[in-house]
């Protein structure tokens, strides 16, 4: 017999149905406010940044506007660099890191590149500090046609005009002790399977596409990074989240395959990044530095590569 805890909702071996879904969602209540915390820093944005509301989410009377801020001076002979943050809305760091590099580093890149950010794709989960969406739903396993994310529809529908256009994507992302403490289980839970717990890695790492693997950009970010916080050690397996390290900080996924985020524009350099908030030597602040400083080293490297 396992000793590890059953998860408090469903039955272990079965999937979730309709009843155990509803009983999920009566358990996430709201903890704090989108419309409190990210809706008023982008309008203080839009006079520096062109807003639109690219999708409108209506989760059982609540609804949700999904804001994207792009560059003023947009010159279609420019590249775009598409910054996202939120798709999984506990991820704090990922939307006030993307708010942040628009209040305080944006301008050094005007003329030389149009941007494009989403920074809050997950509105519901940011309120629940949720990993999931109201349909128990994780996003970023969803970015595919005809997926069941509304999240991640809206998003690729932003995009799709664009694609070809993109010289990078940045989708910035945490990874947390409530992986394992909840998202984890509840995952296992909801598909009528066994739990079988994990590492946390302690530091910043970044997420690689194993189909178009682009090693030296993924190294210059995590170069400027470790002048932020710390980068995250391998495992005793030489692993971090179950996956061999391939440089420094560097992990792979097959990102088209696992319908992830970081894949919708079809843009040569692609990565998405893990901040580890819970860390003992790292600070909020901290974290949204180290978000800040990953999307630059992105930039000026994807740029300096293209030589714009």
């Amino acid at each position: 017999m396992s000793d590890t805890p059953t998860y408090p909702i469903g039955t272990p071996g079965q999937p979730w149905g309709e009843v155990e879904l509803n009983l999920w969602r009566a358990s996430q209540s709201r903890r704090r406010r989108y419309d409190v915390d990210v809706a008023p820093r982008v309008e203080a944005l839009a006079d520096r940044f062109e807003r639109s509301v690219y999708g409108r989410l209506d989760y059982a009377g609540e609804t949700y506007d999904l804001h994207a801020l792009k560059s003023r001076d947009w010159d279609p002979a420019l590249p775009i660099a598409l910054v996202t943050g939120g798709v999984h809305g506990y991820e704090t760091s990922g939307v006030m890191g993307a708010l942040q590099f628009l209040d305080t580093r944006a301008r050094d890149y005007a003329g030389r590149v149009n941007l494009l950010v989403a920074p809050c794709v997950s509105p519901w989960a940011y309120e629940r500090i949720n990993r999931w969406n109201y349909d128990a739903v994780d996003p970023n396993r969803n970015f595919r046609a005809g997926g069941p994310s509304r999240e991640a529809a809206a998003l690729i529908a932003l995009v799709g005009p664009l694609r070809g256009q993109f010289l990078l994507h940045i989708d910035l992302h945490e990874t947390t002790d409530s992986d394992e403490s909840e998202f984890r289980p509840a995952l296992a839970a909801r598909d009528g399977k066994t739990y079988e717990p994990g590492l946390i890695p302690d530091g910043f790492y970044l997420v690689d596409d194993q189909e178009n693997p682009q090693r030296a950009f993924q190294q210059a970010i995590i170069a400027a990074v470790a002048k932020v916080t710390h980068i995250a050690p391998p495992d005793a397996a030489g692993e971090i989240i179950g996956s061999p390290v391939v440089a420094e900080g560097v992990i792979e996924y097959p990102l088209q395959a696992y319908g992830l985020c970081a894949a919708i524009t079809g843009a040569r350099y692609t990565t998405t990044t893990e901040v580890y908030p819970d860390s003992p030597r790292t600070s909020p602040q901290e974290c949204n530095a180290a978000q800040v400083a990953a999307v630059c080293a992105a930039l000026d490297y994807g740029l300096g590569m293209s030589g714009t």
